[in-house]
């Protein structure tokens, strides 16, 4: 074979179960980046599962063909790659495709190692602030695998060790100083890798980020001695200055079923792929204010009696429709709860709060017939509506959830002679 500058227009390969095109889900790469044999190039999205393609060779990406979102058929030129003169590739006699790689220099600097930085710098919009002049920080694989571990972006790390690279040492002391991270929250929660069955269930739920990662359980909940009790409470409320509506016993049965229930209060921390087990239940409270929805956020909710609850509902709601929240009304919250109120329809399904994987919907209060001790008689009737991000709840467990907070409400006393 002839060593030459080699074009390469790399086609959507046959992935099989009689796949015939796929959507581009995410580019690893941009045009100018070099890359190595088997670094991710593309994240391809068939109807059968998601595959990362990676590259066939020692390169330099030249012109990627397609934009995230669209859809290429198999055998369709997705990408053109230039394999580089120093790592000329052989081509087999009368074919357009190369033979073989010639073998190149081999390094810790691979070109492509750094693609999980490549990839998230596009997402921010980072450019041109890396060490010497747009290369890709110097660091062993297995350094680079610590920061990863970490979440450290090593672009932002000080390099201490010879010719400017990055030493496991100087990942270490970004990790201490960072101080973004709200050190008391970090040490109430619990971080377990994602793997296994669990792992493939949210790649496959991934997909749909938006759509398909959601489900809703719906079940109704006799509030009849709810609401009773709190017409009991009323004088007590007024004479405290509180306003007591159904949403703090609600916020209340949450808090309480979370504890029980520890991974509905959980959020996956996409970039290091791990579940975040909550120890503090902080309930955001959606609000519609004239400017739009906002979600306030009631802290520790775990540890605030129910006129506490009542009287921060209060604050808050009030702050939002004045528009003067603070920035740390808004933060931090594990869980959601939202009141469809007076025009909630007959059911809504609430969209989760990002990164949270449930979220309460609450309906009118209805009266209905319903059957006690074998009579009929007029109960009422709210609808719960309960979104959940299947990557992570399963729906048994959703349900067992919803339970719990149905018990609560239907049998009040329980819950809340002790929390007043």
């Amino acid at each position: 074979g002839v060593l030459t500058m080699a074009r390469l227009d790399f086609k959507l390969p046959d992935i099989g179960e009689g796949i015939s095109e796929g959507e581009i889900v995410e580019w690893f790469i941009a045009e100018g980046d070099p890359v190595s044999e088997d670094d991710p190039m593309v994240e391809v999205m068939t109807d059968k599962a998601t595959v990362t393609i990676g590259a066939p060779c020692d390169a330099r990406v030249e012109e990627l063909r397609f934009a995230v979102g669209t859809v290429a058929k198999v055998g369709q030129v997705i990408l053109v790659l230039d394999a580089e003169p120093e790592r000329a590739v052989a081509r087999a006699p009368g074919s357009s495709q190369p033979a073989a790689a010639a073998v190149g220099q081999i390094s810790d600097e691979l070109p492509g190692a750094a693609s999980f930085l490549k990839r998230e710098e596009r997402s921010r919009g980072v450019t041109g602030n890396r060490p010497g002049d747009g290369e890709a920080p110097l660091a062993t694989p297995a350094v680079r695998r610590f920061a990863k571990e970490l979440g450290i972006d090593l672009r932002q790390v000080r390099a201490s060790g010879a010719d400017g690279r990055i030493t496991r040492e100087d990942v270490r002391a970004a990790a201490e100083s960072r101080t973004d991270v709200d050190a008391r929250l970090t040490e109430l929660e619990e971080r377990m890798p994602i793997i296994g069955m669990r792992r493939r269930i949210a790649e496959r739920m991934h997909l749909a980020k938006s759509t398909a990662a959601h489900f809703t359980f719906v079940e109704e909940c006799d509030v009849s001695r709810l609401v009773d009790m709190r017409e009991r409470l009323m004088p007590e409320a007024e004479r405290k200055g509180v306003k007591l509506t159904i949403l703090p016993f609600v916020i209340k049965a949450v808090a309480d079923a979370l504890r029980r229930h520890p991974i509905l209060n959980s959020s996956i921390d996409e970039r290091t792929n791990e579940l975040v087990y909550k120890k503090y239940y902080n309930i955001g409270v959606a609000t519609a204010t004239d400017a739009g929805l906002v979600v306030p956020v009631i802290h520790d909710a775990d540890r605030l009696s129910l006129f506490e609850i009542a009287e921060r509902v209060d604050q808050l709601a009030r702050a939002a429709r004045d528009a003067n929240l603070r920035p740390e009304d808004l933060r931090g919250s594990t869980f959601t709860v939202t009141s469809l109120g007076r025009q909630g329809g007959l059911l809504a399904t609430p969209i989760l709060n990002h990164p949270e994987v449930g979220i309460l919907g609450i309906h009118r209060i209805k009266e209905r017939p319903v059957v006690d001790d074998g009579r009929i008689v007029i109960g009422k009737i709210m609808l719960l509506s309960l979104s959940l991000d299947h990557r992570v709840v399963d729906g048994h467990v959703g349900a067992a959830f919803a339970y719990d907070v149905i018990a609560m409400l239907e049998n009040p006393e329980n819950l809340f002679y002790h929390s007043l």
